[in-house]
């Protein structure tokens, strides 16, 4: 088995979409001094590689820590993008784009998750270039468009998750955040800021979503893997 870490390293000079803290540490302990080495940590629970819970656009429904562990181990299917959108900093991700997959590997599995490659993880070690702001402070980078979250939701309702390589499911430029409205609220959840994406085959692999299941948290850091 071949493992790819889809997972960006957590640390203060992560990316943090502008509503949120940076990530803060602090050494508490040290081998010299006290025999044993622990950090403290402070960060929003929508800090580096995460997931989105449907509770984080939802009133009631289901938190990180009621997701179902069943749906955190699914087959994955990877849409590479990156041709089509051309670098295209407010490009979006359409049907269109599952339909072509399906042409050329088949339908997507009965019960699945879909993660999209933009491309723009590779901009990740730089945060300015990654979120891209512009002088009115308003982000640039590519997105989930609302018509693809609702055709999956309508024609292909076995997708259980939908993830990509950018800070948002949306595209940074959205005010009405329409992808997780669309999305969330359906009881799926979503994972963003996911990394080396380009070394997953796009049909064959499966998923696997560790993330920590914080009592009533509206998502959270998750070490996300690609089984193959």
């Amino acid at each position: 088995m071949e493992v790819v870490d889809l997972t960006h390293v957590l640390s203060p000079r992560t990316p943090m979409f502008p509503a949120y803290d940076p990530v803060r540490v602090a050494d508490r302990f040290a081998v010299e001094a006290d025999g044993f080495y622990v950090r403290s940590w402070a960060f929003d629970e929508h800090s580096g590689t995460h997931v989105d819970a449907p509770a984080h656009f939802a009133t009631g429904a289901a938190t990180v820590d009621a997701i179902p562990a069943t749906e955190l181990v699914l087959p994955l299917a990877v849409l590479d993008v990156r041709d089509r959108l051309g670098g295209d900093p407010d490009g979006m991700v359409i049907p269109d784009d599952v339909l072509d997959w399906e042409r050329r590997h088949g339908r997507l599995p009965g019960r699945c998750a879909v993660a999209v490659l933009t491309g723009w993880g590779e901009r990740a070690g730089d945060p300015a270039s990654y979120l891209n702001a512009d002088d009115a402070g308003v982000l640039h980078s590519p997105g989930l468009a609302a018509e693809l979250t609702e055709f999956l939701k309508a024609q292909r309702p076995g997708v259980r998750a939908i993830g990509l390589d950018t800070a948002s499911l949306d595209p940074g430029a959205s005010t009405d955040f329409a992808a997780h409205v669309s999305w969330l609220p359906s009881g799926r959840y979503g994972i963003e800021n996911l990394a080396r994406l380009e070394a997953v085959p796009p049909a064959g692999a499966t998923l696997v979503v560790g993330v920590t299941p914080f009592e009533a948290g509206s998502g959270g850091p998750a070490r996300i893997l690609a089984l193959m």
